[in-house]
């Protein structure tokens, strides 16, 4: 919808120029108070120019007639001026006392306009035009009556295009002009379920669908599966280096599931010395507890870990001889860790810090060895693992929780012996 409304007319969004010439002529950037000032001074500028030009009509108009009057009293001396005098225009002139304009236009005059019905008719059309001249006088003098009459005239503007008319009511609607927006490139990528194959030696690949059956994945001779994770082609795969840095591929730019895939080194710019340890779809708002098999770690916004380049992002710092190990969702209250020397401990996740970089605090102290597996899971549900096919929970957990950075005791009778909770 974006794309549509951006590149047709459903949507169309006009700019305001306002480097205008001023009245002198003078270009600058005027603001919206500025040129409306200036629209009104131009309104009175015509009101005035307008008034200005009606009463030299109205003069002109009323010479003519003036002059009119005074001979329609002698008619009959005026028609033998007219036919006896060699120049009867000066003759005119000098009886009467008329301008030239007025001698005129009683030459020009129609002999059936010579009776008493046309001279009412010429002192109505007088006394109309003095009063009007007065009234037009008026006006130039007084400043304030000048703009009430241009208010009024605005407002018939209203009255007569404004809303509720025949050619003033809107047919599109006027709103606030929206934020810029930002179409994310997957709008452009069709949504398909994809299963991510990525194999122990590093090389990648996308098979369409999410399929259980791995056993029938192949791959090159001495090389086996990794990690498989079912997503959608649309979503941001997170991958997180044992050198603790994140990097991101888009699921649409994992090559085709046919074949044994490509190297994944070719992809993103993985240190020789580093591997992948974890593999999940990115969940935008969601928080994650990184930690070293030292046993340090902290919580991080996972917005904050999206690469935006091949180079990754360095989230989780490292110690001498230490690896990143863990990357898991935040979802639950309670923390299990269990180290290499088989001590378990529960402390609450609110006593992890949320960091964007750094090595972060201890999970839990350890005399030899490092940390073994970490688990966050609701208290009131109890800490489960598996056992063979079986899962076991332990829902009193009140031997094990502890503070952060604590020993730990002996897990419960019959944890694995491997240490992980999976």
């Amino acid at each position: 919808m974006e794309q549509l409304f951006r590149q047709t007319d459903l949507e169309v969004r006009i700019g305001l120029n306002m480097n205008v010439l001023d009245k002198d002529a003078v270009p600058r950037v005027m603001n919206l108070k500025e040129v409306l000032r200036a629209f009104l001074d131009h309104r009175m500028e015509v009101l005035e120019r307008r008034t200005r030009h009606r009463l030299d009509k109205i003069a002109k108009r009323l010479e003519v007639l003036e002059g009119f009057l005074k001979v329609y009293a002698d008619l009959d001396q005026v028609i033998h001026i007219i036919r006896t005098a060699d120049e009867p225009k000066a003759e005119l002139i000098r009886t009467f006392a008329l301008s030239e304009v007025q001698a005129e236009a009683i030459l020009n005059m129609r002999l059936r306009s010579l009776n008493k019905l046309q001279e009412l008719e010429i002192r109505t059309e007088h006394g109309a035009l003095s009063k009007e001249k007065a009234d037009l006088e008026g006006l130039l003098a007084d400043t304030g009556r000048r703009w009430r009459t241009i208010a009024a005239q605005v407002a018939d503007i209203r009255k007569k295009f404004g809303p509720g008319t025949l050619v003033g009511d809107r047919r599109t609607v006027l709103g606030d002009a929206p934020s810029a927006v930002v179409v994310p490139i997957e709008a452009f990528i069709e949504r398909e379920p994809i299963t991510v194959i990525l194999s122990e030696k590093g090389w990648i690949r996308a098979m369409k669908g999410h399929t259980d059956q791995l056993d029938a994945v192949k791959f090159k001779e001495g090389d086996q599966l990794k990690f498989a994770l079912k997503t959608e082609t649309t979503d941001k795969i997170l991958f997180f280096a044992t050198d603790g840095r994140f990097y991101t591929l888009g699921g649409d730019k994992l090559p085709s599931g046919r074949g044994f895939g490509e190297p994944l080194r070719l992809m993103i710019d993985l240190a020789n010395e580093a591997d992948i340890a974890h593999v999940f779809a990115h969940k935008p708002g969601r928080k994650l507890l990184v930690a070293s098999d030292g046993g340090r770690g902290f919580l991080v916004e996972e917005n904050e870990v999206v690469a935006q380049t091949k180079a990754g992002k360095m989230v989780l710092n490292l110690g001498d001889g230490e690896k990143a190990a863990f990357c898991l969702p935040a979802e639950g209250d309670a923390v299990a860790i269990i180290g290499d020397n088989r001590k378990l401990l529960v402390f609450m996740t609110e006593e992890i810090p949320v960091m964007t970089r750094g090595r972060g605090v201890m999970l839990q102290k350890y005399r030899d060895g490092g940390a073994a597996d970490i688990k966050i899971f609701p208290l009131a549900e109890g800490l489960s693992w598996k056992m063979g096919e079986r899962t076991r929970t332990e829902t009193d957990l009140t031997p094990w929780i502890g503070k952060r950075a604590s020993v730990g005791r002996l897990p419960p009778t019959g944890f694995p012996r491997s240490n992980k909770f999976i």
